[in-house]
């Protein structure tokens, strides 16, 4: 067996219960050998058997303003997750719609390009354009409305 220190003598008591039967023994031998381990271990005990034999009660009040909050909690964990379902949803049928959509827009730039006599240049810019500018707009605007939100937010919990 190898002698431990007072330090993981204590930290083997603080552990209680659950010790290796390795650790059990070097515990044993160090108590019998150190007084002050020993007189902690029985304070330790003193205090684990206190805690066990006085019952602990929260103010009712305390109670019904956790279950209330636990409650508010649960409901706005449910409703993200809804939303979560709808965004995914979304992403999927702007994926889809684009993908079968693009092809059909292309062709209809080049007719109208071929049609008005521009360059190839000028008509697959308005093409980027259509496609592009769209979503940078509704990006934007996302994102100053979330962050208003966020900032809103922050201040509900102060």
């Amino acid at each position: 067996m190898t002698q431990i220190s007072h330090e993981e003598a204590r930290q083997l008591i603080a552990l209680g219960e659950g010790l290796s039967p390795a650790q059990e023994s070097s515990l044993r031998l160090h108590l019998a050998e150190c007084a002050a381990c020993r007189d902690y271990a029985e304070a330790a005990g003193r205090v684990v058997r206190s805690l066990r034999n006085d019952p602990l009660a929260a103010d009712s009040e305390l109670v019904r303003s956790t279950q209330m909050r636990v409650r508010a909690r649960s409901v706005e964990l449910h409703q993200q997750q809804e939303r979560a379902w709808l965004v995914c949803l979304s992403c999927l049928f702007v994926g889809l719609s684009a993908t079968i959509t693009t092809p059909f827009f292309w062709r209809a730039f080049q007719w109208i390009g071929s049609w008005a006599g521009v360059s190839n240049w000028i008509w697959q810019a308005g093409f980027v354009s259509f496609w592009i500018v769209p979503a940078l707009v509704v990006s934007a605007l996302l994102m100053a409305r979330g962050s208003h939100w966020n900032h809103h937010r922050a201040g509900q919990w102060r």
